[in-house]
């Protein structure tokens, strides 16, 4: 058994069975999992990484189409 890193809770998984990379979903929280250790089992949160990416790609996104505007107000002058 091992705890939820996002709501501490206890995760009731076949340790034998898991390999790293594997994933599970907290019962609790709903939070996906994903196994990043066997020895002991560790669990990370895998929607804080997908969130960061969105990020990323929602700031370079703005920044692109920020220089697209000057540009464009560049063009009327």
């Amino acid at each position: 058994m091992v705890n939820c890193p996002n709501c501490d809770a206890m995760i009731d998984a076949d340790e034998d069975e898991l390999d790293e990379g594997d994933t599970l979903t907290c019962e609790e929280c709903g939070a996906d999992l994903t196994v990043t250790g066997l020895d002991p089992l560790e669990l990370e949160t895998t929607e804080d990484e997908e969130e960061e990416e969105e990020e990323e790609e929602d700031f370079d996104y703005d920044e692109d189409e920020e220089d697209e505007d000057e540009e464009e107000e560049e063009e009327w002058h």
